[in-house]
């Protein structure tokens, strides 16, 4: 703004000695400088036309800034001058301009004149002004610093403060300029303090609006300010627990400033300071008995001093000193509690306690006296230990006990705590309707007293006891905390610092007292107890599920309840999650906090499934691990059926065939042992050798077999005497035998004839045709070396079982006759009397040589031998 005001001041310049003669307007009041004016006031200022203008005082035009001033502010004195009155306002920096333009006369350059106005408030007047001289070494020093209060307004104009101080009567004046903007702070020089004499200092603020002055004037004390106490110390007194005695050392010599002191102190544990009343440490005394102290307590000390009769500044405190006071006997007695835990025959009783509130003193041990049911009496001392206060016994559950303990420490013991434990059946009352809540991060627990109290009971307090679930485990921890509240106190906060996310079971234990005697005796009553937790949080973990069960439409889960270090709250509820596969389509269902199976039902048989279960709380929730199980193809019992039904239909059709089988036995005996013909009953058993032989047989039905002759050696070996009947018999039997085969000429095969035997039992399951044996020769013929010759028969007569197994028929040696194809006989082979030439017969050996013996019945036919052909016999 003071570059564009001295730029607008320049230009009016050049105007004004450029164009003098056409400027013909000026504002008064006028300045070559700002023109400074109070916030808040009215400013009136009036333009004038100067002799020979052109104008007339209609012409005059009022303008603050850019901005034109309302014609309602115009007041017109004559016609050549007008004012005007503008409220000054705190932001009103500007020029004030008089114009004077006329249309007709435009040829003409406008008429402009203006001043600046600056916007300010008068100084105000400094409050509170003291003056300070410190100490320095054993003087007081000469510089003398002042302070005031200049206001919070600010003045927006350019202010000045000055401090002046002198001696009245004195023409020195010792003075100090300050530079600062709304000044606070100024320090006079006064070259030597004047000791023992009257000092006058004021204060001057100055600016274009106006000045204010504050003074102040006293004795030279009044500004000096002494150092601390030197040397401050507390020291003990054995012979005095309650009392400290300190002692300390003038900072300042009493010719030049006169002190009294003052002593305050305080616990090391407390933040409140006591102060020794001034009157007792008035006056130049370098010590003082600090009385009525708590015995083996540490205080902390400090000293200042002050001009005598509060006639200077006080000084600092002196740095603190810390003492502690020493033992005495202990004041109260401890505080003795118990933790009671069942067990089969007897009871667990853990004796817990707490060093006596006033102990006065480090405590060294402690005395412990049970007394059991009046019968047995125990004493144990017990070292004292913070972290192991403790004592643990057996009390059966019939048995009641009183105990006792007393603490002592170096000046001696305490009074003695006494507890009583009743029989396990007689519980005194307990308090009603327990409950608790959170409160700043604090549990505040509330109950109700039992009213009335059964005679000669009285109620003397109420314990409250918190234990951590789960106990800790570690030897040297308490078990339980607990604190002690009056009577007449039904809601509390615990002053525990119980940790977070951390559940703890909150007991409370009415405890009354009565009198049977000389002694007070304190019995609790039954307790009330609830678990509670300060804070809440999510789940560490999440329950494992397990699927024990998994049938074809559904699966039975069971989860184990997660520990209670990782519940951190209340489980409210569990949700169970469930999909198909990797689907992710999942389907839950909710169940109450203390269940820990269910069975998911409407599940697709034969079907992979994914599973987990999520715990949650008040404050969150978490889930358990994915658990993955398939449903079965079949449910219960199906299997069963299908197995049941496929054994029934099973045994059914066995039956059934069994039954079919045995109704049509005839038809499959025949069908799987074929009747074999008896080969007397064959036609060919009627064929007679004395019949013709067609020469011509037809061509499909004959076959052409060698017919092998007996040997001649056998031949000649047997009986002369018997040759012609056997020759007979071997022939017939030759003639007559079925040879097995087809009509085409394949190896031929032995066939035998059961006719000796009557072997008419043997069946086959295949048959062959019989042929007729074409003989080549007859004995006292000429025999023809052509190979016999076989006409094919119509028989359809079975094959015996010689002739279906050729390999047997050495085997049984009990066939009545054999016959065997013919061959053309080799000379040289047969005997002298066997002709070479033509077919014979010759016996082989049998076991049982008896032909005639055995031959068939008289309807049988025989042959003979016969010259001339055959005939039957």
């Amino acid at each position: 703004m003071g570059s564009s005001h001295h730029l607008l001041v320049f230009l009016m310049f050049l105007h004004y000695a450029v164009g003098f003669t056409y400027n013909c307007v000026k504002i008064l009041p006028d300045s070559s400088s700002s023109i400074v004016v109070e916030v808040g006031k009215n400013f009136t200022a009036t333009c004038h036309l100067l002799e020979g203008c052109a104008y007339t005082s209609d012409d005059i035009e009022w303008r603050l800034g850019n901005d034109s001033i309302a014609k309602q502010s115009y007041h017109r004195i004559n016609e050549t001058s007008v004012s005007v009155t503008i409220n000054i306002s705190s932001d009103m920096n500007a020029w004030l301009k008089c114009t004077a333009p006329k249309e007709s006369l435009s040829y003409k350059p406008r008429s402009i004149y203006g001043i600046l106005l600056r916007a300010g408030y008068p100084p105000l007047k400094p409050k509170n002004l003291s003056c300070i001289a410190v100490q320095e070494d054993k003087d007081i020093s000469p510089n003398l610093s002042c302070s005031w209060d200049p206001g919070s307004r600010n003045p927006l104009i350019d202010t000045t403060y000055t401090v002046y101080a002198n001696v009245p009567g004195t023409v020195l004046t010792h003075k100090a300029d300050c530079k600062q903007h709304l000044a606070r702070f100024c320090v006079v020089n006064l070259e030597t303090f004047p000791i023992h004499m009257v000092l006058k200092v004021w204060v001057e603020v100055k600016n274009a609006l106006g000045s204010e002055r504050s003074e102040l004037q006293s004795d030279s004390s009044y500004f000096a300010k002494p150092n601390p106490p030197l040397n401050v110390q507390v020291l003990t007194e054995d012979k005095f627990p309650t009392s400290l005695v300190v002692t300390w050392k003038h900072p300042i010599d009493r010719t030049i400033l006169k002190l009294s002191y003052a002593i305050r102190y305080r616990k090391v544990t407390s933040n409140v300071w006591i102060e020794v009343p001034e009157s007792f440490t008035r006056g130049y005394i370098e010590s003082f008995r600090l009385q009525s102290l708590e015995p083996y307590t540490q205080y902390v000390v400090q000293m200042r001093c002050i001009g005598e009769s509060n006639s200077s500044y006080w000084s600092n405190w002196s740095p603190s000193v810390t003492e502690r006071t020493t033992e005495a006997k202990p004041a109260s007695a401890p505080d003795l509690w118990r933790i009671i835990r069942p067990t089969s025959n007897s009871r667990n009783v853990t004796l817990i306690w707490k060093a006596p509130v006033k102990a006065n003193g480090k405590i060294r041990f402690y005395n412990l006296s049970i007394n059991q049911n009046n019968e047995k009496f125990e004493s144990h001392n017990i070292t004292a230990d913070n972290l192991s206060q403790m004592y643990s016994m057996e009390l059966p559950a019939g048995k009641m006990a009183s105990i006792e303990i007393t603490a002592y420490n170096s000046a001696g013991e305490s009074p003695k705590a006494t507890l009583s434990i009743p029989r396990s059946d007689k519980e005194l009352p307990g308090v009603k309707d327990m409950s608790w809540s959170v409160r700043d991060e604090k549990l505040q627990v509330k109950w109700t007293a039992v009213l009335p109290l059964p005679h000669p009971l009285k109620l003397s307090e109420y314990l409250l006891e918190w234990v951590k679930i789960p106990q800790s485990v570690h030897q040297k921890e308490l078990p339980a905390g607990w604190q002690r509240v009056p009577k007449n106190v039904t809601v509390t906060t615990l002053n525990a610092g119980l940790e977070k996310f951390k559940r703890y079971n909150i007991s409370v234990y009415p405890i009354y007292k009565y009198q049977p005697g000389h002694v007070w005796h304190f019995q609790p009553g039954r307790p009330v107890t609830r678990p509670a937790y300060v804070q809440q949080g999510p789940p560490k973990e999440g329950p494992t599920v397990t699927v024990t069960k998994s049938k074809k439409n559904s699966a039975e889960l069971t989860w184990e309840e997660t520990p209670l270090d990782s519940h951190q709250g209340f489980i409210i509820h569990y949700t169970i999650f469930y999909a198909i596969g990797n689907t992710k389509q999942w389907k839950s269902e909710t169940v109450g906090p203390n269940v820990h199976s269910y069975v998911l039902t409407d599940l697709a048989s034969e079907t992979d499934y994914v599973v987990y279960v999520m715990a949650s709380t008040e404050a969150g929730s978490v889930k358990g691990t994915d658990c993955t199980f398939k449903t079965m193809k079949y449910g219960d019992g199906e299997v069963e059926v299908i197995v049941v039904v496929v054994c029934l239909s099973f045994l059914f059709l066995t039956v059934f065939i069994i039954m079919i089988c045995l109704r049509k036995r005839e038809v499959i005996k025949k069908l799987l042992w074929p009747q074999v013909p008896d080969p007397s009953d064959s036609s060919i058993a009627h064929w007679s050798p004395d019949f013709p032989i067609k020469a011509d047989l037809p061509k499909e039905d004959v076959s052409v077999v060698e017919v092998d002759v007996f040997d001649g050696k056998s031949l000649c070996e047997e009986d002369k005497g018997v040759l012609p009947l056997k020759k007979d018999k071997y022939l017939s039997e030759e003639h007559s035998s079925g040879i097995g085969g087809s009509s085409c000429m394949s190896s031929p095969r032995h066939s035998v004839s059961d006719s000796d035997e009557g072997d008419s039992g043997q069946t086959t399951s295949s048959t062959v045709q019989y042929s007729t044996v074409l003989g080549s020769g007859y004995k006292g013929q000429t025999p023809s070396h052509q190979p016999p010759a076989f006409a094919r028969s119509e028989s359809t007569q079975p094959l015996l079982d010689c002739e279906e197994h050729p390999d047997h028929l050495n085997e049984s040696q009990s066939r009545s006759s054999y016959f065997r194809r013919g061959r053309e006989l080799e000379p040289g082979v047969l005997a002298p009397e066997c002709d070479g030439g033509s077919l014979t017969f010759c016996p082989v050996q049998e076991e049982e040589p008896s032909p005639v013996a055995e031959e068939p019945p008289a309807s049988a036919l025989c042959y003979m031998p016969q010259k001339s052909g055959y005939r039957p016999q």
